[in-house]
């Protein structure tokens, strides 16, 4: 399958010198723009960065399997929402392919690939582990919010044989989810952690399948931490 198109895109520019980026994928059905407003609705505004600019792609709409082949904008396809099942992976690799695109246009606006971190909710999660662990090694990190992978992901089949220093990852999931269960995260996080990644865990009580403002604070703190404001920023 080709890789798609150029895609869609919602961005929020930093309001000083762009020295990093931050791409967020949103989860099955929603669009960049509908992510960036349901965080500006959490936190009653953008989230936004003095040095980083955060691009909200929109996946193409395709046929979902688990919505009976109805079109919906979703990164990849799957046979089933579990984790027990083999993953679709035409449609990852194929979705990657053109998620690289979008890493690619950020190298060549200027910004190394060391300030480029990705991650996402739900669908969007698991999208960021795909690429990052399996093609984009060298990226700042790597963040999942209520997501998981397949318990013979690809991913693990890679980080098997691999031997690189490999991106952080940052997870949060709510213990209430009843869409992508806690337990999938979970073992999600300690396969990753087996396999060499450097993964942190934060538990969510009572929380379904949604985002909160104090899960967005503990993400946006781990952002700057992953991409610092550049000394020669500070010093102009």
């Amino acid at each position: 399958m080709a890789a798609p198109g150029v895609l869609q895109r919602s961005v929020v520019l930093p309001a000083g010198r762009h020295s990093a980026s931050l791409i967020f994928l949103h989860g099955s059905g929603d669009t960049g723009q509908g992510a960036r407003t349901w965080i500006k609705q959490i936190l009653n505004q953008d989230m936004a960065f003095q040095h980083i600019k955060v691009i909200y792609p929109t996946a193409p709409a395709r046929p979902y399997t688990p919505m009976k082949g109805v079109f919906s904008t979703v990164w990849f396809d799957r046979y089933k929402i579990s984790n027990d099942c083999p993953e679709h992976i035409e449609s990852i690799d194929s979705m990657c392919r053109g998620l690289t695109d979008l890493i690619n246009d950020e190298i060549k606006n200027g910004i190394a690939k060391n300030r480029i971190l990705i991650g996402g909710f739900s669908m969007g999660g698991g999208m960021a582990m795909h690429l990052a662990y399996r093609f984009h090694q060298d990226l700042a990190g790597v963040f999942a919010l209520s997501s998981f992978l397949n318990k013979d992901s690809a991913v693990y089949q890679t980080l098997k044989r691999n031997e690189s220093v490999l991106p952080e990852l940052f997870q949060c999931h709510g213990t209430a989810d009843e869409l992508v269960l806690y337990s999938w995260g979970e073992e999600t996080n300690k396969m990753l952690k087996s396999l060499g990644v450097s993964t942190s865990l934060h538990t969510f009580p009572n929380l379904n399948h949604e985002l909160n403002r104090t899960e967005i604070e503990k993400l946006k703190t781990w952002i700057l931490k992953k991409l610092p404001i550049e000394e020669a920023e500070t010093n102009e």
